[in-house]
């Protein structure tokens, strides 16, 4: 009778099901926070919706000169969340704009998690005037306002969702970078780290091999938590009319309503809806990286 964990096995068959059972340890772990659950319902939901959104809407809600209401029509039967200043229906652009709000966060946080990875794990690593470099860069970050920053780049760039990408992902990275480091550092004192220095091993293969799997679970976490404040920039810089004015998208939303006066002549319909969208997303994100950071903590050899 063989077993797997002959000389003959495979590593790669191995290497999955070690994976696959990880994953089933995190799953289980992670069922029981409530929180997490409700959060990744909220989640799901949504992301159903824009993937379906051609669907359930059609792509031509946006089309102003196709709408098919009247200016500021308040909640009806025919339009349960009203109508915009154009006449177009407001439930169908606020499921419409979930497309261009999620992908713009998830894009934003990937790319802040990225830079944030690669300097932290570089400057954990090889230390020294490099390392100094790299924080002092990164401190000057932190003292400024993230938002300032994002604005300043959105302003001198044109409007585009690749300029809100990049000026969202390019200034929120520090935190990332800061955590990632001080995990970097904790990798690098455990004695495999020194036998694998010992048997040749080169930075690359440290780096890849070793540090970057045991920082993974606490970029995962961060991840999650960051998209949501990469969807609260987004619908910032589309309210301050910085963002891509060809697209919906529930920042764009609110700015329309501000633009046509919805503020002060009272049409609530018009501005609620973007923003509860937006506050719902947002917490959901919230409650999801929360639940992951508190399963994941253990491996990470935080103590609450």
């Amino acid at each position: 009778m063989t077993t797997t964990t002959g000389p003959a096995a495979d590593p790669r068959a191995l290497a999955r099901q070690r994976r696959r059972a990880s994953a089933a340890r995190f799953w289980r772990s992670y069922r029981t926070e409530r929180a997490g659950l409700y959060g990744l319902a909220v989640l799901g939901l949504c992301a159903l919706l824009a993937l379906f959104a051609p669907l359930f809407v059609g792509s031509d809600v946006s089309s102003v000169t196709q709408a098919p209401g009247r200016p500021m029509q308040s909640p009806s039967t025919g339009f349960p969340l009203g109508t915009d200043q154009f006449g177009r229906d407001l439930l169908g652009l606020v499921i419409w704009g979930s497309r261009v709000s999620l992908l713009v966060g998830l894009l934003a946080a990937v790319l802040s998690v990225a830079i944030g990875t690669l300097i932290g794990v570089t400057a954990g690593h090889f230390r020294g005037w490099y390392a100094t470099v790299m924080m002092r860069i990164t401190d000057w970050f932190l003292v400024m306002p993230t938002l300032v920053l994002a604005i300043a780049l959105a302003t001198v760039m044109s409007r585009s969702l690749t300029t809100t990408v990049v000026a969202i992902g390019v200034t929120t990275w520090p935190t990332t970078a800061r955590l990632v480091r001080a995990q970097t550092l904790a990798v690098e004192t455990r004695p495999y780290i020194e036998r694998a220095k010992a048997l040749g091993g080169g930075h690359w293969h440290i780096m890849s091999r070793h540090v970057l799997p045991n920082v993974m679970p606490l970029v995962l976490a961060q991840t999650t938590l960051i998209i949501s404040s990469a969807i609260l920039a987004e619908a910032t810089l589309a309210f301050l009319g910085l963002g891509d004015p060809t697209v919906v998208s529930w920042g764009g939303l609110l700015q329309d309503a501000r633009e046509a006066g919805a503020v002060s002549a009272g049409d609530w319909w018009y501005l609620v809806p973007p923003g509860i969208a937006i506050a719902v997303v947002a917490l959901a994100f919230t409650l999801c990286g929360r639940a992951v950071e508190s399963v994941l903590n253990p491996r990470l050899g935080v103590s609450r």
